[in-house]
């Protein structure tokens, strides 16, 4: 009876210390904090907000029927090797100090990058840790390249736009680091509670619900509109709301897309505000498990489509393994959509300046690598 008894306090004191040790590690700053006070308040009145959380415009279930956590588990330890790229990627070392008076977006590979248009410098879900994830000692890690950029290497900046929290569009380490060069952030509801916690001033943070717009800068436009998708930093989710954002500046229309699975949003969208100068659509990360929030090559190239978008850059994709997809199928399905669909699909090298006013990129530099 004795042994039964040690054995049963030792297996709650390892429990206790478990939990503990879980609840230590998950007050780190870097997973943010909930929304509260008046940001709590305007959160509680949107029309996108029900029973506690937000929700998307379409169901939206987060797993394919059928499909179950242990699958995944199973899938993720048995993925093949070429998820990953077997060698360093080439980029281009370009100075962002001194990109010039045309208008250029700079990729950095998966969904960062830098809009240099009418004299300002907007940069998109800013990630340049070397691991999308709450910790740099585990979690996604970047592939290697021939030339890496750091937050280092960036200009004063304008205006931070963050498409929703997940850590690899919205990184603590990147934002401690850029806030006192920044002169405003745009992310969607809720997020803002992550910024100031983080340092970001308060009065630098514009909220948006989808569909309201706001003169961040002079000269510059920007909206929220919705995106199929989800949140969250910890384990509850939809607590912040995840958006994409049509960008109005220097004589041209953009479309910052976020993470989204495809939907009739797109045409809604395309409808309202396009035509389109350019779009930048999520392509990678798919699978077949997760068929709702996140879009295979095909639907990005007819999301492109449905924008009414004179050219269509692949985003999320060159820079962390989050699926188990080859590293470069989404560039390959997505050429080949975009051919069969006469779409401009322009692949700028990493760090390589692709003018707005051409829009043309074509190196197809991914084509035989392994």
């Amino acid at each position: 009876m004795r042994i039964v008894k040690n054995i049963l306090v030792g297996f709650l004191v390892l429990v206790a210390v478990l939990v503990l040790g879980l609840y230590l590690f998950m007050q780190q700053k870097s997973f943010g904090t909930a929304p509260s006070g008046k940001r709590l308040e305007r959160i509680q009145q949107s029309p996108n907000y029900k029973d506690g959380q937000f929700i998307n415009l379409d169901e939206t279930p987060m797993m394919a029927k059928g499909v179950t956590y242990p699958d995944l588990l199973y899938k993720y330890f048995t993925k093949s090797k070429d998820t990953e790229p077997a060698q360093p990627l080439p980029s281009i070392r370009t100075n962002l100090l001194n990109l010039g008076d045309q208008p250029v977006i700079v990729w950095f590979g998966h969904s960062t990058y830098l809009i240099s248009i009418d004299g300002k410098n907007i940069l998109v879900d800013p990630v340049f840790s070397e691991r999308a994830s709450p910790v740099q000692y585990m979690g996604p890690k970047e592939y290697a390249f021939t030339n890496s950029y750091s937050v280092n290497d960036l200009p004063p900046l304008d205006l931070v736009i963050i498409s929703h929290d997940h850590y690899d569009h919205l990184d603590y380490n990147t934002i401690k680091a850029i806030q006192s060069k920044t002169k405003a952030f745009c992310v969607g509801l809720g997020i803002g509670a992550h910024l100031e916690y983080w340092g970001v001033k308060p009065e630098a943070i514009h909220e948006l619900d989808w569909w309201e717009g706001e003169n961040i800068l002079p000269g510059l436009r920007i909206t929220s509109t919705p995106a199929r998708h989800f949140s969250g930093r910890g384990f509850k989710r939809y607590q912040t709301l995840w958006s994409s954002f049509v960008l109005e500046v220097g004589g041209k229309k953009i479309f910052v897309g976020g993470d989204s699975g495809y939907s009739d949003v797109f045409s809604t969208i395309g409808e309202k505000f396009g035509p389109f100068d350019i779009v930048m659509l999520e392509c990678g990360q798919y699978n077949s498990s997760w068929p709702n929030i996140h879009m295979t090559p095909e639907q990005t190239i007819q999301a492109g489509i449905d924008l009414k978008s004179a050219a269509l850059m692949p985003v999320h994709w060159g820079k962390f393994t989050l699926s188990l997809h080859p590293w470069n199928e989404p560039a390959d399905r997505a050429l080949a959509a975009a051919e069969k669909q006469q779409v401009n699909l322009t692949t700028p090298l990493m760090g390589d300046p692709l003018s707005l006013d051409t829009l043309k990129a074509d190196s197809r530099w991914w084509k035989g690598l392994k």
